[in-house]
């Protein structure tokens, strides 16, 4: 089972999802707008990622800068917290496969956990 955290206005993530079913995955969709991960969740999804909380997050959102994310004083645990409370802050896609996770940027990213 494939596992996709997803978000059907982005182009990246259709064309992730798109790319895992032509590969005859089965795709478990989370879409993470509606379902965020936890805290625990997502500190499991950086570490398959092997990518800092500061790495995951989308710099180019309006809660970023209103937030106040940028300060580089912040914690991982406040990053993550920021992320939970506010999922569109969280880079997309996000597939997770055979215990290891991939950012689906680009899309083809993700084939090499398959």
């Amino acid at each position: 089972m494939v596992r996709i955290y997803h978000n059907n206005r982005c182009s990246k993530s259709r064309a992730t999802l798109a790319l895992l079913e032509e590969h005859g995955s089965k795709v478990e969709v989370i879409n993470y707008l509606d379902t965020p991960p936890n805290a625990s969740e997502l500190a499991v999804l950086l570490k398959q990622l092997g990518m800092t909380p500061r790495e995951l997050l989308r710099s180019d959102e309006a809660d970023y800068q209103s937030l106040g994310l940028g300060d580089p004083a912040l914690d991982d645990a406040t990053l993550i917290a920021a992320m939970v409370a506010h999922p569109k802050l969280i880079e997309r896609p996000i597939v997770v496969a055979n215990g290891k996770a991939a950012l689906g940027r680009p899309p083809e990213a993700v084939l090499a956990i398959l």
